[in-house]
């Protein structure tokens, strides 16, 4: 398994994942911290980023918070 730290900032105009120079991510994404939508958006994300299924993607930390550890499979 591999682990990500992502910084999430919703209710921007497009959603993208950028990866930083120290190996973290930024997450841009248009849905608003709301019901989990926020959350829910980042896992699409994500797997849609590293190519694996959104059951793969696990939001180990940070639920509620903007930065979020994040599990995906591969990396070991």
């Amino acid at each position: 398994m591999r682990w990500i730290e992502i910084k999430v900032k919703p209710g921007s105009r497009e959603s993208t994942l950028t990866e930083q120079s120290d190996g973290s991510f930024v997450a841009r994404l248009k849905s608003p911290p709301v019901d989990g939508k926020a959350n829910e958006e980042l896992i699409r994300l994500i797997a849609k980023h590293f190519g694996v299924t959104r059951a793969e993607v696990v939001i180990k930390t940070g639920l509620s918070a903007r930065l979020k550890r994040v599990q995906i499979p591969g990396g070991d």
